[in-house]
């Protein structure tokens, strides 16, 4: 096997996300095609499809798709859910979506979605190599196709600080956008379905919420008809500042939603769980309930249930400290 032309692919495919095309091979070696495809069989790289190969020890996973199909359709442009993963904005579900803004033959292969849509030349960024639809473009383009809570999730991440994810990632990042650069975004747009429904889902956004567990569960409560204050500033009697989840201030009820998936460290669960001591002993917190990012998404009716139970005790003069903790 020829080593340099291997650590030349190599490096070609670490630059293109683990992707090659048998088309760029001649240009960057010199080799002929058959040359080039019994060096991807015998080194063990993946045909994800024809004239596309995958390196060797690479998951055939979002990431890869998204780089395979760009490179073999330069038109196409990331979007959608595709384009939050790659501007480091958290979502419910991964999927591989891509929009096509001109006329003409465009293919998505491997389960991803191909959208029709136009695109100005300032709603279309690049990130790390690729062409993906600029931040507020891609929030409005989300909150016109639904489902809402997957939809809000992704807004609400993109305009609040989150922690950095990742291999070796620390810290925090800032937020990406504004709900007014959104709300921009999807005035600026010509006319789409969804568009009047994406607008009533954008005003229930707020860029205070800590995580997708803490978007979904203000959601669900909302339908139920429980408003509850978010993030609200408490001096604990410490003189620790502490922002609960969620403030029912006229029944004193806090309502926290826990669990180190959206949470972060470790680190983070143990000051989590210092903070709710001190914010027990808070004279305006009577009950505090706290509920896991599991209790949120897969039973959200338990919350729900939970909370306006603990409403109507404390509305009639009974409540405690206690709830359902990790």
């Amino acid at each position: 096997m020829d080593r340099e032309g291997a650590v030349v692919l190599r490096g070609l495919a670490r630059a293109q996300g683990g992707v090659v095309l048998a088309a760029q091979v001649p240009g960057a070696l010199g080799w002929s095609r058959r040359k080039a495809h019994r060096h991807f069989t015998q080194g063990g790289w993946t045909l994800l499809w024809k004239g596309v190969w995958l390196e060797p020890g690479r998951a055939v996973d979002g990431q890869a798709l998204v780089w395979a199909h760009q490179l073999a359709g330069p038109q196409l442009v990331v979007s959608h859910w595709a384009a939050a993963a790659v501007h480091g904005v958290e979502v419910l579900s991964e999927r591989v979506d891509f929009t096509c803004p001109r006329k003409g033959r465009a293919d998505v292969k491997g389960g991803g979605v191909l959208h029709r849509l136009p695109l100005g030349d300032r709603e279309v960024t690049t990130v790390g190599g690729l062409r993906v639809t600029a931040v507020p473009r891609t929030m409005a383009d989300l909150l016109r196709a639904g489902p809402r809570e997957e939809a809000l999730v992704a807004v609400e991440s993109a305009v609040s600080w989150r922690p950095v994810r990742g291999v070796g990632a620390r810290g925090r990042r800032g937020p990406l956008t504004t709900l007014a650069e959104v709300a921009h975004a999807l005035r600026a747009a010509p006319p789409m379905r969804g568009a009047k429904t994406a607008a009533a889902w954008l005003a229930m956004a707020d860029a205070r919420s800590g995580s997708p567990a803490e978007t979904v569960a203000r959601l669900r409560m909302n339908d139920a008809g429980l408003y509850p204050e978010c993030q609200v500033l408490m001096v604990t009697p410490t003189g620790r500042r502490a922002y609960p989840d969620f403030y029912f201030r006229a029944q004193g009820l806090v309502v926290e939603v826990e669990g180190y998936a959206w949470h972060g460290t470790r680190a983070q669960h143990q000051r989590d769980t210092a903070r709710f001591n001190d914010l027990s002993a808070c004279p305006e917190v009577r009950r505090i309930l706290r509920f896991t990012a599991a209790d949120v998404f897969h039973r959200p009716g338990l919350v729900v249930r939970d909370v306006g139970d603990a409403l109507a005790l404390l509305d009639a003069g009974r409540g405690g400290v206690g709830g359902r903790c990790n």
